[in-house]
This record gives C-alpha cells, sequence and structure tokens, in this order.
C-alpha cells in the first residue's frame, strides 16, 4: 500500500513576501527610489502651518512693560560705549567696566568671567567626547585672555533653580554701532526685569567678549557653568595681570570688589537661552529679524521657542521675518515647471472633491523648497549657524534672533524707536518662557522649515528616506540568493568525486564563500577609518599649504588603501572560472549594498539631513553598480546606458568632486582651488561635525566598492 504524501505547509505571509520582493528586486528597487525622489520633491506641499503647543506659553497676552525710560538708560549705556576710544590695553577692558557699574548700578550681581582662546587643531577623539575638551592655545597672556561680563538678576517669586539666560555678542577691539545697539536692547529688558514682581525664574545676561569668536566666548562659560573648576587657573595669574586692574574700578574698595568679580557666579538650569544681534545691514523698507536655530550636527531648538519669537515679532511688533533659502534654486526653470505641474495637478483634484487639499501656487512652491533645501543643507553640513549652537551641547533650547533696522543708525528717534520695538520683542519672549513650569516638551525637536509659518515634521519626511534606502536589502538578498544558485549549479556541473574527507571540506568552505566578500568590505571600510585619522597627522607638520596637505592626505591615503590589501589579502584578486568571478562580484555587491544600508539608517539617527542627501549618491551609486566589462560585452543599449550611467556617477559621488561642484554651483569656476576641500574638511572637524565621519566611514569606502565592482575582471 502506498504510503499517503504528506500535506506541504503553506508559507507565512511575511515569508511569502520576502520571496516575493527578492524575486522583483529590480521592480521594487525602481518603484521605491523614485517613490522617494518624489516624496522628497512634494516635502514643501505636505509641510503644516507652525503652532504653538504648550498652552502656558501665552505669547502676547499681557501688555508690553518696556517704556521709554528703560530705552533712555539703554542710549546712555550706548553713548558711554561709542564714547571709548579703540587703544590697546585698558581701553580693551574699559568697556567690560561700563557694562559692570550699569549692571551692579541696577542691583543685579556681576561679575568677570575669563577664559582662554580654545585651539581647533584636529583630534580624533574629539568627536565622542564631551563639549569641555578643548585645548587652550599657546603664547596666552593677560592681553590674549577673553573676558565675558555676566549680569544676574534673582527671581524675587523663585527659588533660584531654573534661569533664562540672554546672549549679546560685543567686540570690545572693534566696536560697531550695531554691536552696541543690541547691547542696548539687551540693557533695556535687563534694567526693566529688575524691576519687575512676576519673575519666576532668573535672568542671566551674558556679554560674551567675541573678539576670539562668538561661539568660543559663549562656549567657554557655558563649559565653566556646568563643569566648575575650583581654585584658580594655572595658566594666567590675575593678580599679576596689571592691565586690568581698572576692571576692577567698580566700587572704592578695591579688594573687596576684585573678589566679587573674579567669583564665578551661577544661577539655576537654564530653561532657554536667545542670542541678541543687530545685523549691519540696513533695510529699505521695514525693519527685519531673522531666527538661526541649527545647532551641530542638525540639531534643533523645540518649534515653540521658534513660533513664539515669530509671532511676537510679526503680531506684535511689526517685524517682517526673513529667513534662509538656497537662492540658486529661486531661479531653477526645472524647479518652476514642476511647480506649475504641481498646481495643475492641484487643481484638478480639488475639481473633483473641494475637501481634498493637495497643491500649491508654484511660486510659494519655489520658495517653498529653496527654504526646505536652505535648511536640510545647514542641518547636514552640522555647523552652528550661531553662538546659541553652544547651548544645543547641554541639551538647553536656544536662538539667535539678528534684527536689522531699516533706518541709518545715526538717527536717534528712529534709534530709540528700533530699540523699544527690539525690548518689547525679547521681553514678551521672556515672559512666555518665564510661564513654562518644565522644559520645552510639547513641540517638534525634529523637522524642516518650509517658510516663516510652514515646516515638516520627523513624521514626513522620514518617509522619503525610508523609500530611498528600501531596494537595499531587497537588492542584497536577492544578488546572495543568486550568488548561492550559482554556487549550487556548479556543483552540479562537477563530476562527482569519491568520498574523500578534504572534498568534503571543499564543499563546506564553498558556501561560506561570501566571506571573502564580506572580507574585502571590511578592509575597505577599514580603510575610510584609517583616511579619517589621517588628517591627525598631517597637521603635526607645520608650515603646509591646504593644496600641499590636500596632496599628501591624497597620496598617504592610497598607501593606506595597498598595505591595507597587501595585509589582509588584496581585493583585487581573481578567481579561477567565469563562473565563480560572476559569483565574487555579486557577494561583494551584495555585501557592500548591506553594509551601506547599516551605515545609512545609522547616520539617520546621528544628522538625518546628512543620511538623506547622502543616500541619492550611496543608493544611485549601490543599485547601478554592475561590471564594466560584463556591460560592454552585452553590447546592447541596456547595457551600454547603464555602463555611462555607472560611469557619470562614479565621477560624480567622489566626495573632492561632489564638493567642487556644488561650489562651482554656487560660486563659479573661476574660484577653485585644490586646497579649498582641506579647508572645508578643516572646518568640519573644527565643529566636530559627524559629516567629516560620514563622508570617511560610510561616503568614501561605498564608493570605493563600487569602484571595484565596476572594474571587476569577469
Amino acid at each position: 500500500m502506498a504510503e499517503t504524501e504528506k500535506p506541504k505547509t503553506k508559507a507565512r505571509p511575511i515569508v511569502r513576501l520576502g520571496i516575493f520582493l527578492i524575486s522583483h528586486s529590480i521592480f521594487f528597487s525602481v518603484i521605491c527610489f523614485s517613490a522617494g525622489v518624489l516624496a522628497l520633491l512634494l516635502l514643501p506641499m505636505f509641510s503644516m502651518n507652525t503652532y504653538i503647543s504648550e498652552n502656558a506659553l501665552m505669547p502676547g497676552s499681557a501688555n508690553t512693560m518696556l517704556s521709554g525710560w528703560e530705552v533712555s538708560e539703554a542710549n546712555n549705556l550706548v553713548k558711554d560705549l561709542k564714547g571709548l576710544n579703540s587703544k590697546p590695553g585698558s581701553a580693551i577692558f574699559g568697556s567690560q567696566q561700563i557694562l559692570a557699574q550699569y549692571i551692579s548700578k541696577l542691583g543685579a550681581d556681576v561679575n568677570y568671567h575669563r577664559f582662554h582662546p580654545q585651539s581647533s587643531q584636529f583630534h580624533p577623539l574629539h568627536f565622542f567626547s564631551s563639549p569641555d575638551s578643548g585645548i587652550v592655545r599657546g603664547n596666552v597672556s593677560c592681553m590674549t585672555q577673553g573676558i565675558n561680563t555676566v549680569g544676574i538678576i534673582r527671581a524675587p517669586q523663585a527659588d533660584g533653580k531654573e534661569a533664562i539666560v540672554l546672549v549679546t555678542p560685543y567686540n570690545p577691539v572693534k566696536t560697531s554701532l550695531h554691536d552696541t545697539l543690541s547691547l542696548g536692547i539687551a540693557y533695556s529688558i535687563f534694567s526693566l526685569l529688575t524691576q519687575v514682581t512676576w519673575l519666576a525664574k532668573d535672568i542671566v545676561w551674558l556679554v560674551a567678549d567675541s573678539r576670539y569668536g562668538e561661539y568660543d566666548a559663549v562656549s567657554a562659560w557655558l563649559r565653566d557653568y556646568h563643569a566648575p573648576v575650583f581654585g584658580r587657573s594655572s595658566v594666567i595669574d590675575t593678580d599679576a595681570c596689571t592691565e586690568t586692574n581698572v576692571l576692577y574700578e567698580v566700587e572704592a574698595n578695591h579688594a573687596t570688589e576684585k573678589i566679587n568679580l573674579d567669583d564665578f557666579k551661577r544661577a539655576g538650569t537654564m530653561a532657554a537661552a536667545l542670542v541678541i544681534k543687530v545685523s549691519n545691514r540696513s533695510e529699505h523698507f521695514e525693519d527685519s529679524l531673522s531666527v538661526y536655530a541649527e545647532a551641530s550636527n542638525g540639531q534643533m531648538p523645540n518649534l515653540d521657542l521658534i513660533n513664539i519669537v515669530n509671532y511676537l515679532a510679526v503680531h506684535r511688533q511689526g517685524f517682517r521675518i526673513k529667513i534662509e533659502k538656497f537662492w540658486p534654486l529661486l531661479d531653477c526653470k526645472w524647479l518652476k515647471v514642476l511647480g506649475e505641474v504641481f498646481e495643475s495637478i492641484g487643481k484638478i483634484i480639488r475639481s473633483l472633491n473641494s475637501e481634498w487639499k493637495f497643491g500649491m501656487p508654484a511660486s510659494d512652491y519655489v520658495d517653498g523648497t529653496a527654504t526646505l533645501a536652505s535648511s536640510l543643507y545647514y542641518q547636514a553640513v552640522g555647523i552652528p549657524t550661531g553662538s546659541h549652537g553652544a547651548f544645543r551641547d547641554y541639551q538647553i533650547d536656544a536662538i539667535t534672533v539678528e534684527m536689522s533696522p531699516k533706518f541709518s543708525s545715526a538717527v536717534k528717534v528712529r534709534r530709540d524707536e528700533f530699540i523699544l520695538r527690539g525690548g518689547r520683542l525679547i521681553e514678551g519672549v521672556v515672559r512666555s518662557v518665564n510661564n513654562l513650569l518644565e522644559k520645552f516638551h510639547q513641540s517638534f525637536f525634529l523637522y524642516l522649515m518650509v517658510s516663516t509659518s510652514k515646516f515638516v515634521s520627523v513624521g514626513v519626511y522620514m518617509i522619503a528616506f525610508a523609500l530611498l534606502v528600501a531596494p537595499l536589502p531587497a537588492v542584497a538578498a536577492a544578488l546572495y540568493s543568486y550568488a548561492n544558485n550559482m554556487n549550487l549549479t556548479l556543483e552540479k556541473v562537477e563530476p562527482p568525486a569519491p568520498a574523500n574527507p578534504d572534498n568534503e571540506l571543499i564543499v563546506s568552505l564553498r558556501s561560506w564563500k561570501w566571506l571573502n566578500a564580506a572580507k574585502r568590505v571590511f578592509v575597505v571600510h577599514l580603510w575610510g577609518a584609517v583616511v579619517s585619522l589621517l588628517p591627525y597627522f598631517i597637521c603635526q607638520i607645520p608650515g603646509y599649504s591646504p593644496t600641499a596637505n590636500s596632496i599628501i592626505w591624497a597620496l598617504l591615503s592610497l598607501l593606506a588603501l595597498l598595505i591595507l590589501s597587501v595585509i589582509l589579502g588584496s581585493p583585487l584578486g581573481s578567481t579561477k572560472s567565469y563562473e565563480q568571478r560572476i559569483q565574487e562580484w555579486a557577494f561583494l555587491k551584495a555585501m557592500t549594498t548591506s553594509t551601506a544600508f547599516i551605515s545609512l539608517c545609522l547616520m539617520s539617527v546621528i544628522n538625518f539631513a546628512t543620511a538623506e542627501l547622502g543616500a541619492f549618491l550611496v543608493v544611485s551609486m549601490c543599485l547601478l553598480a554592475h561590471p564594466l566589462k560584463l556591460d560592454l560585452m552585452a553590447g546592447s543599449f541596456k547595457a551600454l546606458s547603464r555602463a555611462a550611467c555607472n560611469i557619470v556617477l562614479g565621477f560624480i559621488a567622489f566626495p573632492p568632486v561632489t564638493f567642487f561642484l556644488f561650489k562651482a554651483a554656487l560660486q563659479g569656476f573661476d574660484n577653485l582651488h585644490i586646497g579649498d576641500f582641506w579647508n572645508w574638511m578643516e572646518t568640519l572637524w573644527a565643529w566636530n561635525s559627524a559629516t567629516f565621519l560620514y563622508l570617511g566611514m560610510v561616503h568614501l569606502p561605498c564608493w570605493v566598492l563600487c569602484t571595484q565592482i565596476l572594474l571587476h575582471p569577469c
């Protein structure tokens, strides 16, 4: 009697879906990548109107209290600062003395904070260290130290556990009227806050000595604020600095006042910070306001803080809000055509159902795309757009508010009005933050700005990135399956051999052929780490120009690749048969694609904007990579087109070429120099930008691996 056949078990739906995606990986890749590009182009139309999430903020709910008396006092400060002569020595410290006198006259606590300029020399461990890491520059003296002036108002209705920080950068060596105006605006609101009874948070006014950069001054103060150093600094003895004795002539009792002014005073935990600046660019029609929010590695403050400033500036003080744009996109004809197409599609959709809201005017689409591209770019570069970025290193929400007057700064009547409006704006923001019972948490921390009143949240823009990288695991699985099937085919073709333990070992090793490709990928990524560390050693060689450093970097990188290839196995080795060579590049592409997928996903956690922009080139390279020899042997239109695309993409995706093409698009080819790439990379590592690590440890290794696939000797 014949045995009954056992029924075949049906695969789970998720398994069947995986098999379907692997078997149709090419179609799936084209659909997903195209949808990802389209989703990114549609982001301006999927933007939402900004709104204030935290009800406790209540911007504009109270009448402003700033009056002409505070403005008059601020004008006196501006006049006294302008009267100082720009002489070296005590004249430099005279501005700090005047500021300390004015702050002390209000009854607020005042102290000086001494700091020393930090070196921006590259060090690999700075990427993984805390914000207090830094190297003091050499030749430090009394005249080269920076001195911040700090005033603190103790809130009468609080216990001193929270504080709001106002920052005004000021360069006492190169004094300008616009810098003194920013001090005047800050002093007007500071003098008002010493009189009010509704304060629930301490107010800290930091006048940052920006001789060595605004960011360095603020960062040094924050470093000492959060990581106090007990005892005096051993770098400079303050008693030996006779040039700075003028700082302590605030009161008659010189010795007592010196101790008080040297004592580092603190307030509570910082709830928010505002950097107040007045631009030296005058407007022709109306006063304008620019808000800068980008911090290091794409960090952004809570959106509620930006919304408060925008609401009060427009609806209470009548400022015109300006926002950064990627200006070349405003003149792009293809972008205007695309906007008109989307506008026409939106009209058709609304004609079918008036409740479907899709599309926007073409002009608004172009303007929104330029703004979104600017927001994406500044987040991707990872360099703060102002001294507010130092606060984000300590998880403090901060922005820079830059005001541009529409008048000649010498006109006193118009200047008083500008100080009054600017002071009332800051007063409104302080009152709103003062209402908070806890830190900013209601609104978004991950977003892209489309306009002053529209934004794209993380839940929307992550869709485009997910669609871009979705083909990578499917392609990797399909290639791995293809290479394994080829391995089985080769085993069937070969004649059976007599039983031998050595033959069993050979068969076992054939199933692990992907390890050769994995080793090759590991070698190249290890080389990428070495390339990222080379600038540390190159910087130890003094006297070389950026061009020479670039050439040395390139030569040492090639030498390191050759050495690693020899030690760990040459990545250019070939197998015996044609089928085994095909199998080899298939495994290599599978490993490369898998590594690129993991790297991009990890980078999206560190800095999404960098991962988004990098995904365009990396995913394109990984999907199109195919041996040029096979395409040329095929000779078909499809194969030759793919070979041409691979050559062009391989040229464009090389990091230095990408940089020079981008710079040429903005400034023209006449301003290009070989050393510009070194200068840009030096800027990235000076700011500890994760983009530097991405270029060296993700993008460059993927480019090298894809180039090896193109040049594979099939």
